[in-house]
């Protein structure tokens, strides 16, 4: 019942002083926006790349020319290098498929271009399209299905046959709708005619990469038309998970031979799991997240200021009625209860505003990672707990002053 009777003169005193009050809620407002916004948006990230690498397949891995390197500073930060290590060969890449034994799916591929475009009729995608190579295991190896035609054939494979498989995405802009009537026409992929076999599955995309903007040509036909000296990328597929660090090392051990590579010398090729590259992600994004709480934190502390000030200038207004009460027998611990609730009241106004805004700026995010909307419930209720914190602390000494007034003196203020 107390509770209920401070509530009721807490929102009365808001309503009396309506600019004042709001203005402060704004300011704790906007605190806990930047606060819960950006870890919002870290979380949305987050869900985004363990969607895009997860999509990948968890059973796989691939044997790359990159060497990516992380190094932890003595400051605790972290620097990710990327080098280009040595070329992976097409006879490089041909031993490995013919001597890994594991029982896995093994797939040669390379990327021939990132910026073609495809025609059909007057129909035609932007310069931003992904043309790669790729042999018969491509689409087993990235966990890709076919939603119309088929894959290549072994002749088709093997004599470079002018034939591709359409990302969903483009099948999208250059056939709209009708992916079946895609089968069996004639497109340009830049100045080249293939004739389309298949239309891939949607895969989805993000502001990281777009799986679905890409044409797949046999290996030797993308060869021709990119030259064969390129850096091929070896994609594996095991049949059991729980085997998969065993087929990794024994990758490892194949590629260093295949490369002739003398005995403790370190690797001129890294061997990349979708979890390596999730974590290093995430641990950037840590930084991230303590920038994040400092800039809140910051922001925080003004609101206290701003707050304490705000409640300093209503016990000094509210003088002759604390007065009043005291004479009419209200204990000092009722005064205080009462500029107290006010305080985490006001305080609370301003973080639940700050919690939705923070909410929603972080959640634009999802719209370019096409991944549902983000409640990030720890991070809402450190919010709402930071905001009673900023109540207490600013109306704690606010309300022992005015608990502490004589009541003949306050009677006497002007």
């Amino acid at each position: 019942m107390q509770l209920l009777f401070n509530l009721t003169l807490a929102f009365r005193a808001i309503r009396n002083n309506r600019l004042r009050s709001v203005l402060t809620i704004v300011i704790i407002a906007l605190g806990i926006t930047a606060l819960v916004g950006i870890l919002t948006s870290i979380e949305v990230m987050k869900a985004g790349v363990n969607s895009n690498f997860s999509s990948m397949g968890s059973n796989s891995f691939q044997v790359t020319s990159e060497i990516i390197k992380k190094k932890k500073h003595k400051g605790g930060g972290i620097q990710i290098n990327v080098n280009d290590g040595k070329d992976i060969t097409f006879d490089e890449a041909k031993a490995f498929k013919e001597r890994f034994g594991f029982p896995s799916n093994v797939g040669i591929s390379f990327s021939g271009s990132n910026i073609s475009t495809v025609h059909y009729r007057s129909e035609k995608t932007n310069p931003n399209v992904h043309v790669v190579g790729g042999d018969e295991n491509y689409l087993v190896v990235k966990d890709t299905r076919l939603d119309y035609g088929r894959t290549f054939s072994a002749m088709e494979l093997e004599s470079g046959g002018y034939v591709c498989l359409l990302g969903n995405s483009v099948a999208k802009k250059i056939f709209k709708k009708d992916f079946n009537a895609a089968i069996n026409q004639v497109i340009s992929v830049g100045d080249v005619k293939c004739r389309v076999i298949g239309v891939m599955e949607a895969k989805g995309g993000s502001m990281m990469m777009d799986a679905d903007n890409i044409v797949v040509l046999p290996l030797n036909t993308a060869r021709g038309m990119f030259g064969g000296e390129n850096s091929y990328l070896l994609s594996v597929k095991v049949k059991d998970v729980r085997i998969k660090d065993f087929a990794v090392e024994e990758a490892e051990g194949l590629f260093r031979v295949i490369r002739k590579i003398p005995l403790g010398s370190p690797n001129n090729f890294t061997i990349s799991q979708n979890s390596d590259l999730i974590n290093i992600l995430l641990d950037v994004t840590r930084y991230i997240r303590w920038a994040a709480v400092i800039i809140g934190i910051i922001t925080l502390l003004g609101s206290v200021i701003g707050l304490m000030n705000i409640m300093l200038v209503s016990v000094a207004e509210r003088t002759r009625e604390i007065g009043v009460s005291k004479a009419l027998g209200a204990r000092s611990s009722t005064i205080k209860q009462q500029f107290l609730t006010e305080s985490v009241l006001i305080s609370l106004l301003g973080g639940t505003l700050g919690v939705i805004l923070g909410m929603l700026v972080g959640n634009i995010f999802s719209l370019a990672f096409k991944i549902g909307f983000v409640v990030p419930w720890l991070w809402i209720i450190t919010g709402v707990s930071l905001c009673a914190m900023v109540g207490v602390i600013s109306g704690i000494y606010p309300a022992i002053k005015a608990s502490k007034l004589d009541p003949i003196v306050a009677l006497r203020y002007e």
